[in-house]
């Protein structure tokens, strides 16, 4: 029987890739899709879409609401996504679109899943190559929270470590598109936007967008999704 591995999907580019990396790595994925009341929700619908080409037996969906809290362009309306930033200097600042703690919170339920369905390893896509310059997709957050998951949990404490990996963190957007194409990943069932149309066509402008497009052009391949024109 194969271990089992907690996989954050958020239906992403990234998150797909990452799936597909598990998957390669041995384990039994249980994927983990999050509505946090995000305003690119087209997003989960992608997040089924690649759990079901993939083959993912267990797709948990966890539903909470953090626009309360505000803070960020991406739940928060009256903030607007940044449109036709250079990518070149996209991790020079934090931009509008990081929400507080997102990827805390996101892991710190991968790992209460991974603790109740017995799984000791937890994969996510943060990238701290090409990436919006958010202080949660750097290698030193992913360390200090495996660290937490072993200080703050009954199976750490009884000597069942947990792993997280976040086998993305230090390749280029080329990099991970020509990787999760040897795997076999399909990137037209992926979204990527933050700002899509009401029919989810991606805008094409935003920090997403430019990485994503940027990062096919590098790689020598078109991107099969949907874009305003």
């Amino acid at each position: 029987m194969k271990p089992k591995a907690v996989v954050l999907l958020s239906g992403g580019l990234d998150s797909a890739t990452v799936l597909a990396i598990a998957r390669a790595n041995g384990f039994d994925p249980v994927a983990l899709t999050i509505r946090y009341g995000q305003r690119h929700e087209h997003e989960i619908e992608a997040a089924r879409r690649v759990a079901a080409a993939q083959g993912i037996s267990r797709h948990e969906l966890v539903e909470f609401d953090l626009r309360p809290f505000g803070g960020s362009a991406l739940t928060d309306r009256s903030i607007e996504v940044p449109k036709g930033r250079v990518t070149s200097g996209m991790a020079s600042e934090i931009p509008v679109t990081y929400v507080p703690a997102r990827n805390t919170i996101f892991l710190s339920f991968a790992l209460g899943l991974a603790e109740a369905s017995g799984a000791r390893d937890i994969y996510a896509g943060m990238n701290a190559v090409d990436y919006s310059g958010y202080p949660d997709c750097r290698p030193e957050f992913v360390e200090e929270f495996e660290r937490l998951a072993n200080l703050a949990t009954r199976a750490g404490v009884q000597g069942e470590r947990f792993h997280v990996h976040a086998p993305l963190i230090r390749l280029h957007k080329h990099e991970i598109i020509r990787h999760g194409l040897e795997l076999g990943v399909d990137y037209s069932l992926t979204h990527s936007c933050y700002d899509p149309n009401s029919e989810g066509a991606a805008c094409g402008r935003c920090d997403s967008c430019l990485l994503r497009l940027e990062g096919f052009r590098q790689a020598g391949v078109p991107d099969p999704v949907r874009y305003v024109r």
